[in-house]
């Protein structure tokens, strides 16, 4: 493969934008394909493909906060007026929005470890196209990322969990940099012992 010197700036420059300050457009039909492409396209140890895509286009993401405000005014009695209607509009802060479902086959030779970090990767990949075709990008894992009622409505399986919410749209802040860790504080030389 041909050096891609825009590819490695990409990669040492990505940034989460933040859901909250996103707008439209987000990416269309096409794009998204693309974007979904790329997250397909990770390490996948026996080809089992252990994750599959829930997408929340349109009115999809308003309907979906209904149920998330249902769920959060039930189980959080307490809950103001405010922090529930907060809840219905969760999904809407974004334009596009695509749970990344991890799906684990127990008991076969590809260890359970390997099947989540396929996972990760696909969110990764998925951050990193939609960065490059010029979109905002956050991957979030907030409470209804764990919530047993809310897996219920997205109809998960026996083994599956939400790897991420991936928040796709138009950035309308600048994103700020954020400390990176220090390579030297991070990586070592295995030096064998004797």
């Amino acid at each position: 493969m041909p050096r891609s010197q825009e590819t490695i700036d990409l990669l040492l420059t990505r940034r989460s934008a933040k859901a909250l300050t996103m707008t439209a457009p987000g990416p269309d039909d096409e794009e998204l394909e693309t974007i979904l492409r790329a997250g397909a396209r990770v390490p996948d140890h026996g080809k089992l493909a252990p994750w599959r895509f829930i997408l929340f286009k349109g009115e999809a993401r308003a309907k979906f906060g209904e149920e998330l405000a249902r769920i959060h005014a039930a189980t959080q009695p307490g809950a103001t007026g405010d922090q529930i209607a907060f809840e219905a509009n969760r999904l809407s802060r974004a334009p596009v929005v695509v749970a990344v479902i991890s799906r684990v086959t127990p008991g076969i030779k590809i260890p359970e470890w390997e099947q989540l970090l396929s996972s990760g990767a696909v969110c990764q990949n998925m951050l990193v196209a939609a960065t490059a075709l010029g979109y905002g990008a956050q991957w979030l894992t907030e409470w209804y990322a764990f919530d047993a009622d809310v897996n219920r409505v997205l109809g998960l399986g026996e083994n599956e969990k939400v790897a991420g919410y991936l928040y796709f749209g138009s950035e309308s802040v600048p994103k700020d940099e954020r400390p990176r860790p220090e390579l030297s504080e991070i990586t070592s030389n295995w030096t064998p012992k004797g």
